[in-house]
């Protein structure tokens, strides 16, 4: 039986992380390379002698790859997926999938019609500390917080980072959207598979000149009344590197470190499947359920639509500010406390100095 080949479509700056996956699976006689593909040349040291393109469309016609990562601008996602598709490839499609609701539908239609799968790259979902958390099967209101920080640099390494849109077509970036996204993934997971949002209230904030938000408000409420808030940073000193929390349970998400209700501190569930090989053994045997199925990731979709879609970032003044530690960039003071307590208290902030406005979605049903 031949190996699957699998090209890979991004093959620069996060596309190296699947390069390392690809070839870690190749030594281990799992996959064949088919090719690399970026529009800007690629010396790759970890996969040598690859075939190398710098246009998908000649890549599938010449290679006609039987899976393909695609690791591109998330605003080049969908025209990507469905020349794939069109190919006949599976597909590991990087997050955010796409756009809209709108363009959620339409890949959804053409990976059914294809006969096709597509596995969305909310690598977090293969987490055992998420299964053990959701196994414990937790009430109430579920909060998420994360305070990082992203130097200005952060917003030049690509022409669509820090932008609204990019050529007419919207760009999904903003600190809960992108760098935050598995948090948020993670949460409406947590809310459980038949979770329909009904309303979100929205704060953006921007601390630097860039067009979308490095700091994000959020309280999404479910038509069954459950309600996730959500309060994340790139402009915090502190560093707290991301919690959900919900009915006494904490998971620290990007560490796989889970405390279930009675546990007095946190501990480290090992296991990570790795979506590629789950992919991969799905195709092999379909009774391997598929991890993060694009169907799976629709109320992501439909959320994260909505921030973008919300009023612009309100910019905090400089008076508000401070020069980072290290150079490179501003913080907001105190910022690491605020989202800890917007989390905690399910109440967006208004007592700080530089509050402003939230945005009220309501969503079709």
């Amino acid at each position: 039986m031949s190996l699957p080949r699998v090209a890979l479509i991004g093959a620069g700056g996060h596309g190296i992380s699947h390069q390392r996956v690809l070839h870690a699976l190749s030594l281990s006689g799992c996959v064949s390379v088919a090719a690399l593909c970026d529009r800007q040349p690629v010396v790759s040291d970890l996969l040598p002698g690859v075939p190398f393109f710098t246009d998908h469309e000649v890549m599938l016609a010449e290679v006609r790859p039987d899976v393909v990562i695609i690791c591109t601008p998330p605003h080049t996602h969908l025209p990507i997926a469905l020349s794939c598709l069109e190919a006949g490839a599976d597909l590991l499609l990087e997050k955010p999938p796409v756009m809209s609701l709108a363009e959620h539908r339409r890949l959804s239609a053409a990976v059914a019609e294809s006969g096709r799968l597509c596995q969305v790259g909310f690598q977090a979902l293969g987490s055992a500390a998420l299964r053990s958390l959701v196994d414990a099967e937790p009430n109430g209101p579920i909060g998420v917080f994360g305070a990082w920080w992203r130097p200005d640099t952060y917003y030049s390494r690509a022409p669509w980072a820090g932008r609204r849109s990019v050529g007419g077509r919207p760009v999904f970036d903003g600190a809960l959207v992108n760098p935050f996204a598995h948090a948020l993934m993670q949460a409406l997971v947590l809310a459980g598979p038949g979770f329909r949002p009904a309303q979100a209230e929205v704060a953006r904030y921007r601390t630097r000149n860039i067009e979308t938000d490095d700091t994000t408000f959020l309280r999404v409420t479910g038509v069954d009344g459950r309600r996730i808030t959500a309060a994340v940073t790139l402009a915090s000193a502190v560093f707290l590197a991301g919690e959900i929390r919900v009915g006494g349970a904490a998971l620290e998400y990007p560490t796989d470190r889970l405390r279930l209700p009675g546990e007095d501190t946190f501990r480290e569930v090992p296991g990570r499947a790795g979506l590629l090989g789950n992919l991969l053994d799905h195709r092999a045997d379909p009774a391997v359920p598929l991890l993060v199925p694009l169907d799976r990731t629709e109320a992501f979709t439909t959320v994260a639509a909505a921030i973008v879609g919300s009023a612009p970032p309100v910019e905090i003044a400089s008076r508000w500010l401070a020069p980072h530690p290290d150079g490179g960039g501003c913080v907001l003071p105190g910022i690491d406390e605020v989202v800890r307590e917007v989390a905690e208290t399910g109440e967006l902030p208004s007592a700080v100095p530089w509050a402003g406005p939230s945005s009220l979605v309501s969503f079709v049903q």
